[in-house]
């Protein structure tokens, strides 16, 4: 996103620096990166950035900007630049400072948000350049929170690197407003089919934004869930997380206050009766996109 951006505003990435990550995140990611770089464009992978304190200031950028970067960047980094070092975090800061701003919508928050701020020593912590929010989509799904969010970022990098370039310092954050985005933890990524179904769809959305780690126990197994949508089924009175069919999209499954349609891990299906009579009133939600 953010070299799509770079391209269209007329800026030049002179070095694109990215990480496997430390040892307990690793990730892929940086494979990706390198793989879709032009063959133009300098590339350094790394875990060690104070030694690449050097070879970074011999390309004498004029800004910084580092997006989704687990490391602490030394203040040698921090230095470099001639107009400073800035960081895209995706929620409005003070608010949801930290590794996982996907705790936003998981826990219910109405909106999605971005800030660039300057960088400090502290993760996330600096002077607030621009923040920008958006209402969640109406319709809840990976695709349509993923499109809101890339929105609201790029407006926070048109308007925040204008304010770079033009000098300003940007705004302090008000500690007293902080909030911490902590990882999931292994609790957390297990659904309560005794939730609402609101509460279901969003959280699954939000396991699901990265990558599927939404978990779930259904008629005794325990699967992955892809998706989860609202069903206008009609239901007996039925315990939640009852198995009530298929429908077109995976299995009609009951919860706290109605039904849900619930996609499951590729491969993965659970044996269920043949419930044709709630199959009848079974209406799949879904999510579309247009450009």
């Amino acid at each position: 996103m953010v070299a799509a951006w770079a391209a269209a505003r007329g800026h030049e990435l002179t070095l694109v620096v990215t990480t496997p990550g430390p040892d307990h995140t690793t990730y892929d990611g940086h494979n990706a990166i390198v793989e879709m770089a032009p063959r133009d464009q300098d590339v350094l992978v790394t875990t060690r950035l104070k030694r690449a304190a050097a070879a970074i200031a011999a390309y004498a950028p004029n800004i910084i900007l580092s997006y989704t970067f687990p490391y602490r960047i030394p203040a040698a980094i921090l230095a470099i630049p001639r107009l400073g070092a800035v960081n895209l975090h995706p929620s409005p800061l003070p608010r949801y400072r930290g590794p996982n701003p996907h705790r936003m919508l998981y826990d219910g928050a109405p909106t999605l948000g971005a800030t660039l701020h300057r960088t400090e020593a502290g993760f996330d912590t600096g002077a607030i350049l621009s923040l920008q929010e958006a209402p969640m989509p109406p319709d809840l799904c990976v695709e349509s929170v993923q499109a809101a969010w890339d929105a609201v970022l790029l407006l926070a990098l048109d308007d925040g690197m204008a304010r770079v370039t033009a000098g300003e310092p940007g705004t302090p954050q008000d500690d007293a407003d902080a909030s911490y985005a902590a990882s999931y933890t292994d609790e957390e990524s297990w659904l309560d089919w005794n939730w609402p179904v609101e509460t279901l769809v969003r959280r699954t959305v939000a396991l699901n934004l990265v990558q599927p780690q939404a978990r779930a126990v259904l008629h005794g197994e325990m699967v992955t869930v892809l998706a989860v949508r609202p069903d206008a089924a009609l239901m007996p009175a039925t315990e939640p997380g009852t198995v009530l069919g298929r429908t077109s999209g995976g299995y009609l499954v009951a919860a706290g206050d109605g039904a849900v349609d619930v996609d499951l891990g590729p491969g993965e299906t659970i044996a269920v009766q043949d419930m044709d009579r709630f199959l009848e009133t079974a209406g799949s939600g879904m999510c579309i996109l247009a450009d």
